[in-house]
């Protein structure tokens, strides 16, 4: 007597298939695990970029690098005063340029004043290797389009300043500098007047003239029986 067996072909076929569909999964999950690593290392890589430019900056002292709040104690109200005449006035002073700095801080605009240092640094340089170098950090950190800390100026400033930091000069930023100069005396310098950090030195508390009436109000109702109300 024969036994015949019989084989199933599609027994096998179910398993190639559900081996090659669990192949395409694997493939399709790689695909996005490289995808995902690639994004991350071009953003690491940016990064790790600005954090460069930054540093190399600081060193140079083209971009200082963010430092705790300086005490302001030895700051006497008078002097703070006499800032609220002109910013002109503020800019004079080491120690109004600290807390104008500061006051920029807070509201996320720093770049404009480490641009206007950076330019004040890069004017005082007195050798023709270091004035290049520090042209380029100059224009990586604050023009360049991917700048990690880029300032507002038109297209034909940051124009005029790719062309002329080749051959770079002491004043190849002037016109920058002025114009972000003019922005914070325009648009910062008014809101700085009327911050916490200033009126903290002035000791100015509110509006002065609210404080004189009630004062006024209360030496009158302070007057002894008898005294005329003219007196």
């Amino acid at each position: 007597m024969k036994i015949f067996v019989f084989l199933f072909p599609q027994l096998n076929f179910s398993m190639r298939k559900k081996e090659a569909y669990l192949k395409m999964l694997s493939e399709d999950e790689l695909l996005a695990c490289r995808m995902r690593e690639t994004n991350l290392r071009s953003k690491d890589k940016k990064g790790r970029l600005s954090l460069l430019l930054a540093k190399s900056g600081s060193h140079e002292n083209v971009s200082p690098e963010k430092k705790p709040p300086a005490k302001t104690n030895h700051i006497a109200p008078d002097v703070a005063l006499r800032w609220g005449d002109s910013f002109e006035e503020l800019m004079s002073h080491t120690d109004g340029v600290e807390v104008f700095t500061r006051f920029l801080r807070s509201e996320f605009s720093e770049e404009n004043i480490e641009f206007w240092l950076a330019c004040e640094d890069f004017k005082t340089t007195g050798s023709a290797t270091k004035l290049q170098s520090k042209a380029k950090q100059i224009h990586a950190i604050f023009i360049d389009k991917e700048a990690p800390k880029e300032i507002n100026i038109d297209h034909s400033t940051k124009t005029s300043i790719e062309k002329n930091i080749l051959k770079p000069t002491r004043s190849c930023f002037d016109v920058a500098q002025n114009k972000i100069y003019g922005l914070m005396k325009r648009d910062c310098y008014p809101r700085f007047l009327t911050s916490d950090i200033y009126l903290t030195l002035t000791k100015r508390a509110g509006p002065p003239t609210m404080t004189r009436r009630r004062s006024r109000s209360f030496v009158f109702n302070e007057r002894s029986e008898g005294t005329p109300a003219w007196l």
